[in-house]
């Protein structure tokens, strides 16, 4: 036990980063542009979807392309664009058909890059990861980056995904190798539809594997991401000093605002009326002015030390000082200084009040 006690005490001043990052320190690496994503994932999500449209738009999108080929490139459209000089026009035409073809795997291309980007971090813009760095064209940093454990997973993931790409590929050619045989005997139509075949299910296989491997390297990528955000248990302290602030200064400020408000406190203190006390331990100092308050106001209170310095303030003022025990315990629970009291004491402090009025008359 003590063993243990000591190896977290050592990971503690050693600066350890063990602890989970707070949500301070992810939102500061999101505005970055520091997040867990797999480019993988996103790439090979565009190679499926490429090849389902390939899949249902193939058929239309092939005899549109041959079509546009033999009708921009036959004899007499050719031998009619020279006699009239309209070449450029008819190749712009022709280029303007073959960009509408390739429209849908472009659009999808795009579509499934922004989608795939935004299941996996969300929405995010941020400019300052793509600044320019000066030691991103250091040679030494180069070379630690391709020194690094970091670049040897990767080289061993494209390793693994090499392997993984060539053993689905050659397992779809192994079982379709009676087509692949026909191939030479087979009319050239029949043949190409073979060929398209095979590289439908070459495409769809291959992309499904990678799909896979993607999603592994989405766990593998948000695993490493999580642990280059750690934070040492020093850093945790750091940080709560700086979001919420050093206590000690707190407790400075906190002190000054006590202070002053007790100065404000003991300076309304000549202005007040009547101080009802318990009689040692509680001050309640009360003023009422008809014409300006609708009742009677507590100016100032306070218990053992500050109740003494009420009454000390108020003899000093000629404030007539009144005993009544319940009403001062009740006034200080239940009164805050500079409010109204309650209507529960009107009654109590009406006859305190008259009977401090009577004083001041007989004087």
């Amino acid at each position: 036990m003590n063993t243990y006690r000591l190896k977290l005490d050592l990971q503690y001043f050693a600066g350890e980063k063990t602890e989970k990052a707070s949500p301070r320190k992810r939102d500061d690496s999101r505005k970055k542009g520091q997040v867990a994503k797999s480019a993988d994932l996103t790439s090979s999500l565009m190679l499926f979807a490429m090849f389902l449209v390939l899949f249902f738009f193939g058929p239309f999108l092939g005899k549109r392309f041959v079509l546009v080929l033999e009708n921009g490139l036959s004899a007499r459209t050719v031998l009619v664009a020279v006699e009239e000089g309209r070449v450029e026009q008819i190749l712009i035409e022709m280029l303007g058909q073959m960009a509408i073809l390739v429209a849908p795997f472009f659009l999808t291309a795009v579509t499934i890059g922004i989608l795939g980007n935004f299941v996996q971090i969300g929405a995010l813009l941020s400019a300052e990861s793509i600044q320019p760095k000066l030691d991103r064209i250091n040679p030494l940093q180069g070379v630690k980056r391709i020194v690094s454990m970091k670049a040897l997973i990767e080289f061993l993931k494209s390793v693994f995904k090499l392997l993984v790409i060539g053993m689905t590929s050659g397992t779809i050619l192994w079982n379709n190798k009676v087509e692949i045989s026909r191939l030479t005997s087979e009319p050239i139509g029949d043949a190409l539809a073979i060929i398209g075949h095979l590289t439908f299910l070459l495409g769809l296989s291959v992309s499904i594997a990678l799909i896979a491997l993607a999603v592994l390297d989405f766990a593998y990528q948000k695993f490493d991401f999580e642990k280059s955000i750690r934070m040492s248990k020093q850093d945790l302290k750091d940080e709560h000093k700086n979001t919420e602030g050093d206590p000690q200064i707190k407790g400075k400020i906190k002190q000054q605002q006590r202070e002053m408000a007790m100065r404000r406190m003991m300076q309304e203190i000549p202005n007040a009326d009547v101080v009802i006390t318990n009689p040692t331990h509680y001050a309640v100092a009360i003023q009422y002015d008809d014409g300006k308050h609708a009742a009677p106001i507590v100016v100032a209170k306070g218990v053992d030390a500050v109740a003494f310095r009420i009454r000390e303030k108020a003899t000093a003022a000629d404030i007539p000082i009144i005993e009544n025990r319940p009403l001062a315990r009740a006034l200080f629970a239940k009164s805050e200084i500079g409010m109204a009291v309650d209507e529960s004491f009107y009654q109590a402090l009406a006859e305190t009040l008259a009977f401090v009025y009577q004083m001041k008359q007989a004087k």
